[in-house]
């Protein structure tokens, strides 16, 4: 996805309807959805092989050249022609979103397309220590590349990180770990919190019907809550102040990922994930976090976050 920001100020109304004129100051593009999951582990020092779909479009050789500058290959990058380039665009006023239109197609990808999607993912998982899903459900995850690229992986060995849209919950059965928010997981398992129940029964029965190893549900300004065999993890937010949400999920898969591949427990992957979340959300726009800014967050917290912070400067990912 490309991500575009047109940043300005307002001073006024409109007189023609109710709402206001943006002057507009500078316009910028940053990679969105999996480019911006690929941009995160890069800037951890990670390696990212990308493999995801774009339109025939000028946007879309915007986004090839943005992959080239942060050292992610495009050869991995397959162009459908039947479908445009995913823009979301936003209209910034000051610090304030004001309005957002996005230009894409929610429809499957075309069979040929598909197949070429498969055929490098495949070819690309041999070299991979981990296989990282961005869900956003435009038509590039369907039930055709779930079910033969998540098998493959778990023959493998590798580990399978997904970040997921609710209606495709079931195709990830056996992953690693899935990473929903608290509004996806409670939508996916129908589950309505009463007066004196148990938050925990949620985690709990995703993990039990989707069959993976853990469930890390991101929880906002609340944090993290990690289940696993063992139990659950609660881990409290850390960000000092928060100017925007957007891409931190990105984020959060990019650091769980690359944790999970340098040899850190799940627990010790969460921990970090939820730091690298803190640095983000305190920036404005789509944003990466680099592992200078991680370990910096890292540090300034308790010494029980040390050994997740030496897990990260020890492992290549």
């Amino acid at each position: 996805m490309v991500d575009e920001y047109i940043w300005g100020s307002v001073s006024r109304i409109s007189p023609e309807a109710p709402v206001p004129v943006v002057e507009v100051k500078a316009e910028s593009f940053r990679l969105g959805g999996a480019a911006n999951v690929a941009a995160n582990i890069r800037t951890l020092g990670g390696r990212a092989i990308l493999v995801g779909v774009i339109g025939n479009d000028p946007h879309a050789e915007r986004l090839v050249d943005q992959l080239q500058a942060v050292g992610i290959k495009g050869d991995g990058v397959v162009v459908d022609r039947n479908r445009p380039t995913t823009i979301k665009t936003r209209v910034v006023a000051g610090s304030q979103q004001v309005v957002r239109f996005d230009r894409e197609s929610a429809l499957e990808m075309s069979k040929e397309a598909t197949e070429r999607v498969l055929e490098l993912a495949v070819e690309h998982l041999r070299e991979a220590d981990a296989l990282l899903i961005s869900d956003y459900a435009k038509g590039v995850i369907s039930k055709l590349v779930a079910r033969q690229i998540i098998p493959l992986a778990r023959r493998r060995k590798k580990i399978i990180v997904v970040d997921p849209k609710v209606h495709h919950f079931h195709l990830y059965k056996g992953a690693t770990v899935v990473t929903p928010n608290h509004h996806e997981a409670a939508a996916f398992a129908r589950f309505r919190l009463r007066e004196g129940g148990d938050p925990d029964e949620l985690g709990r029965e995703l993990q039990q019907k989707l069959e993976v190893n853990a469930v890390l549900v991101t929880k906002g300004d609340q944090g993290m809550s990690l289940f696993e065999d063992g139990g659950v993890t609660h881990i409290p937010a850390v960000a000092k102040e928060v100017y925007d949400v957007t891409g931190a999920g990105d984020t959060v898969v990019a650091t769980l990922g690359l944790a999970l591949a340098s040899g850190a427990s799940l627990k010790e992957a969460a921990v970090i994930a939820n730091h690298a979340a803190g640095v983000v959300v305190g920036k404005m726009g789509t944003a990466t976090v680099s592992q200078s800014e991680l370990k910096d967050a890292l540090k300034q917290n308790s010494s029980r976050f040390q050994t997740s912070s030496s897990k990260l400067e020890k492992g290549t990912g």
